[in-house]
C-alpha cells in the first residue's frame, strides 16, 4: 500500500465524522422545516387545555393564540401587567367559543408562583405546557448585583424547572400523554459574555429537556428545547447594558408570529431544535471548534470587542 492510499484513507476516516454530524443534525432539520406537518395538539394528545408563561407578549404571546386557534383553551402565566390583560382580551374576542384564564405572577425568588398556578388550574387538566418566560441581564457579573442574577436565574431555570415538574407529575400520575416545551436559546451552545446568566440558564433548560426527552417519551410525554434566532420583540429593550453583538443580531429579527409554527412541528419530533439561520449557523459553525479552544480563543480576543471596552471603563478598581 502506497502513501497516497494511506493518506486517502486517512482522509476518508478524518472525513466521516463530520458527514456522520451534518447529515445526522441537518436531515432533522430540513424534515421539520420542509416536509412535517403543523401538528394539531388537540388530536394528538386528546388536550383541551395548554398552558403558556411569558405569554402576554412576543413569542409566548404568539403560541397562545396559535394554540387558540386548534381549538385549545390556554391559561396565561405572565407579568400582572397591561400586556397580559391586553393579550386576555384580544384572545377572548377573537375565540368566544373557547376559554382564557390569566395567572399574574413574578418569577423571582421567595415567590410561591407555583401555588399560584396550581390554585388557578385545580380544575381543569394541562397537557400541553409550554415554558416561555424569560428575561436577560447584560454587563459584567462583577458589576451587576447579585440579586439581579439570581432573579435572572429563577425566572429563566428555576420556574420552568418547577413548572414543569408541576406538570409532567400529574400527567404521568393520571397517565395522559402531552408535551412540555422550554423556549431556549442560541446563547445556550456558545460562550456569552455580557450575558452570563442568561446563557447559563439557557444551557440549563435545553439539558433538562434532553433528560427529560428521554424520561417520558416512552410515556407520550414530548419534551423537547427550542433555539430561536433573533426575534423583534420588546425582550431586548429593558437591558440595563446594550451589547453591539445583540445590537448587530437584532437587525436579522423576525417576528414572533413566524415561530409557532415552527415550534410546533418540533413537537414528538426531537429534543432539540434550531430555528433560523443564525441557530442553524451558529450550531454548525462551532461544532467543528472544541468549545475549551473555542472559549479560549473568545478570551483572546475579549479585550479588543467593543463591548468589552465599554463595559471595562465602568469597572471600579480600589486605588492602590
Amino acid at each position: 500500500m502506497n502513501a497516497d492510499t494511506l493518506v486517502t484513507y486517512a482522509l476518508y476516516v478524518l472525513a466521516f465524522p463530520t458527514a456522520f454530524w451534518l447529515v445526522t443534525y441537518l436531515i432533522p432539520q430540513m424534515y421539520m422545516a420542509i416536509l412535517r406537518p403543523v401538528p394539531n395538539l388537540v388530536h394528538r394528545y386528546d388536550a383541551r387545555w395548554a398552558l403558556v408563561t411569558g405569554s402576554g407578549s412576543g413569542i409566548g404571546k404568539a403560541i397562545a393564540f396559535k394554540l387558540a386557534s386548534q381549538g385549545l383553551n390556554v391559561v396565561l402565566v405572565s407579568l400582572d401587567d397591561e400586556h397580559l390583560r391586553n393579550t386576555l382580551e384580544q384572545l377572548r374576542e377573537k375565540y368566544p367559543q373557547l376559554e382564557f384564564r390569566s395567572v399574574g405572577v413574578t418569577f423571582s425568588p421567595g415567590v410561591d408562583y407555583v401555588k399560584k398556578i396550581d390554585d388557578a388550574t385545580k380544575d381543569i387538566s394541562v397537557q400541553c405546557i409550554f415554558n416561555n418566560a424569560g428575561f436577560i441581564v447584560t454587563g459584567f457579573v462583577d458589576q451587576t448585583p447579585l440579586g439581579k442574577l439570581l432573579a435572572n436565574v429563577e425566572c429563566n431555570a428555576t420556574a420552568s424547572f418547577a413548572i414543569a415538574h408541576h406538570f409532567l407529575a400529574k400527567l404521568v400520575s393520571n397517565k395522559q400523554r402531552g408535551c412540555i416545551v422550554f423556549t431556549s436559546s442560541v446563547a445556550g451552545f456558545i460562550p456569552t459574555p455580557f450575558a452570563a446568566s442568561y446563557a447559563a440558564t439557557k444551557a440549563f433548560v435545553s439539558q433538562l429537556a434532553c433528560s427529560l426527552h428521554i424520561e417520558v417519551q416512552s410515556l407520550g410525554i414530548d419534551v423537547c428545547a427550542v433555539h430561536p434566532s433573533p426575534v423583534a420583540s420588546n425582550f431586548y429593550e429593558k437591558v440595563d447594558h446594550k451589547i453591539e453583538l445583540m445590537e448587530q443580531a437584532q437587525k436579522s429579527a423576525v417576528g414572533p408570529e413566524l415561530l409557532p409554527n415552527e415550534i410546533l412541528r418540533s413537537i414528538g419530533c426531537c429534543a432539540l431544535r434550531d430555528l433560523g439561520g443564525m441557530a442553524w449557523g451558529t450550531r454548525i459553525g462551532t461544532f467543528f471548534i472544541p468549545y475549551n479552544f473555542f472559549t479560549e480563543l473568545f478570551t483572546a480576543a475579549s479585550t479588543f470587542l467593543p463591548d468589552y471596552k465599554v463595559h471595562n471603563k465602568n469597572r471600579k478598581f480600589k486605588s492602590s
